[in-house]
């Protein structure tokens, strides 16, 4: 009887226990449930927004931050924090500021264009901005910011183009226009009429290779060269850029010479890679001193990570093409803006020689287009390398039909150890160009 006692008090005893312990967790799970949040500690979105608009909002392009009456920021999308116009819940930005509390006043949809300091950068670039402010609804302000930086920048270039164009187009039609009513004032005088005939005819040569390379230029940038892509020999690409420049590499007594690796192929465009590789034989025959020489070379490399060693015939490697000189070289501070369109180290030189300012842009598109990229080593007095790194293509027996490979990304950083082929790449001393082949 005295067990039973015992085993009935303890099993009221545990029952009471449980029984407290479930009071107490209700409790405190009220106490969490109206305890406040981080997002209650603000009004509710929806409730504030009007309906639909934070979809809208969510969509949109540009950047937007919806204030309240008392120009806290209700909502903000991601860009408009990465831009900084929002900094601990408030407009940071005072110009957009004062235009909302204008709008908020009277109503009126403002506009206007800014140049903000850009955040994160110690440079004093600016940062271009269109924002536009108009009411939504009775009480909130919508601010819409637009990054013009890119736009800017890309009509600078536009600009600058035009104006060079005009610039290096009026140039020879002025001298012809002179140099045509010099020969009709010395109608009496041979002599002077076929030197002023003489001089016309190179600036009607300059004005000819002038609108071709802007065509040229044109072409490479419109067109995909991969739509009409095909395996071309090199050997054959070298033998067409030294067949272009070998009457005036004659006329100065400069040797060009071809080496390296035979049978490689590159895929691409037959027309566009004979165009990039006898700008860079021009370059180097115009810009070298009489009895120099003048190399071309090629070789096949690894793509990246693939190893040291150069990769099988077709097995999807890169082949570099090097063209060498021993000409005057590139300042360093020129080397950076080189592939520029119509920049010239040295302006009256670049006349003097027929340069237009657009062989290497030229070279630079056509590389890239073909998922390549073009680098250059040089030093004052010494000489100058220029190589095109492009993806490798199997030789035409072996290739199938069907396949065509997709260029690679090639990074800019990509530097392979020398193989002892006959040239040196982008960072390293220039030797001699080889011997002519027999």
């Amino acid at each position: 009887m005295d067990v039973n006692a015992a085993v009935a008090a303890a099993a009221a005893i545990a029952g009471l226990c449980t029984g407290v312990v479930a009071v107490l967790t209700f409790r405190w799970s009220e106490r969490e449930q109206s305890r406040p949040t981080r997002s209650s500690l603000r009004p509710d979105i929806n409730a504030v927004l009007p309906p639909g608009v934070d979809t809208v909002l969510s969509v949109l392009r540009s950047s937007a931050v919806v204030l309240d009456e008392s120009d806290s920021v209700v909502k903000a999308s991601s860009a408009a924090y990465a831009l900084g116009l929002v900094r601990g819940g408030k407009l940071a930005v005072d110009p957009m500021l004062h235009m909302a509390r204008d709008t908020r006043r009277d109503g009126e949809i403002r506009q206007v264009e800014l140049d903000l300091p850009r955040r994160g950068t110690g440079r004093g670039e600016a940062l271009a901005v269109s924002a536009r402010v108009a009411p939504l609804g009775s009480r909130l302000v919508l601010l819409l910011v637009e990054d013009l930086t890119e736009a800017r920048r890309i009509e600078a270039v536009r600009r600058d183009f035009v104006a060079n164009v005009s610039h290096e187009l009026k140039t020879p039609t002025g001298a012809l226009s002179l140099l045509s009513e010099a020969v009709m004032d010395a109608s009496d005088d041979p002599e002077a009429v076929t030197r002023f005939a003489g001089r016309m005819q190179i600036e009607a040569t300059r004005l000819t290779n002038l609108v071709q390379e802007l065509i040229d230029l044109s072409r490479v940038q419109n067109d995909d060269p991969l739509e009409d892509a095909e395996p071309v020999r090199v050997d054959e690409l070298v033998a067409e850029a030294m067949d272009r420049s070998r009457h005036a590499a004659s006329t100065k007594n400069i040797t060009m010479a071809a080496g390296g690796t035979e049978g490689l192929y590159v895929w691409g465009n037959r027309g566009q890679l004979a165009a990039a590789l006898g700008n860079l034989v021009e370059n180097a025959v115009n810009y070298s001193p009489a009895r120099t020489r003048v190399g071309i070379a090629g070789r096949r490399i690894s793509m990246p990570g693939g190893g040291g060693a150069p990769p099988a015939p077709g097995a999807g490697g890169l082949i570099e093409i090097a063209v060498t000189d021993q000409g005057i070289g590139i300042p360093e501070r020129d080397r950076e803006r080189i592939f520029e369109r119509f920049y010239r180290v040295d302006p009256a030189r670049s006349r003097a020689t027929g340069g237009t300012g657009l062989g290497l842009a030229i070279v630079k598109h056509v590389a890239a287009s073909h998922g390549g990229e073009v680098a250059v080593w040089s030093s004052e007095g010494q000489g100058s390398t220029f190589t095109l790194r492009l993806p490798e293509a199997a030789a035409p027996r072996d290739r199938s039909p069907v396949a065509a490979p997709d260029a690679p990304d090639i990074p800019d950083d990509d530097v392979d150890e020398d193989d002892g082929g006959p040239y040196k790449t982008t960072d390293r001393e220039p030797i001699p160009a080889p011997e002519v082949l027999p």
